[in-house]
């Protein structure tokens, strides 16, 4: 469970009635083949990755509200420096939250790196949204100039160490985001069509 008390989308209970084939249950409990990387993922360990990513960023945040709190006015690149990781820090929050209490699209179930490039892509997404003044930020000013810039610079690094993952973990690409849009619609028409069988099975065993 998550610190403000959300729970992981997918249940003991519900993983016991999953029915797509890329599901299964081995020594280290239940597990997905993963969309992207067809590895085997367990979810325990999923959620376990998410739950301290998520406890590293709040204490990144808390860290950085705290010097922001106390800095001179003055030093202007400095505290932009500290608004651009807290940018970053928010968008791997948002990532968190909304993928840790997914109950529908099994697609969202993957390995640590495989999720940190998801985050490392919308980041990137929305560093240009920022860039061009398509959307607002509590954590940029009137003139966020130096924040845009500390972004582009920094938001590597910063994802490396919240994440603690060496450097060789951004140096493949997965473009998740697209495989996400893409999947979701076949897994859940896969496991609808599984349901289909087994219920036809059951109405000719019990006629």
């Amino acid at each position: 469970m998550l610190s403000n008390g959300i729970a992981p989308g997918f249940t003991p209970e519900k993983m016991r009635l999953l029915s797509d084939p890329r599901a299964g249950k081995d020594e280290g409990g239940y597990y997905i083949l993963s969309v992207n990387e067809n590895v085997k993922v367990h979810f325990a360990d999923y959620y376990r990755f998410l739950e301290q990513v998520e406890i590293r960023c709040l204490e990144e945040k808390q860290t950085l509200n705290a010097k922001l709190a106390s800095i001179d006015p003055r030093m202007t690149e400095t505290a932009a420096y500290y608004r651009a990781r807290k940018v970053i820090v928010d968008v791997v929050l948002k990532t968190v939250y909304a993928f840790y209490p997914e109950s529908g699209n099994l697609a969202v179930v993957m390995t640590p790196w495989c999720f940190g490039t998801v985050v490392l892509e919308r980041v990137e997404i929305y560093k240009e949204r920022l860039a061009k003044g398509e959307t607002t930020d509590p954590n940029i000013p009137d003139f966020p100039f130096y924040v845009v810039k500390y972004v582009e610079e920094i938001y590597k690094r910063t994802l490396l160490e919240l994440f603690e993952f060496p450097e060789k973990a951004f140096s493949m690409r997965w473009q998740y985001t697209e495989l996400l849009k893409r999947y979701s619609k076949v897994l859940s028409n896969v496991t609808t069509s599984l349901q289909n069988i087994l219920s036809i099975v059951k109405k000719e065993k019990n006629p």
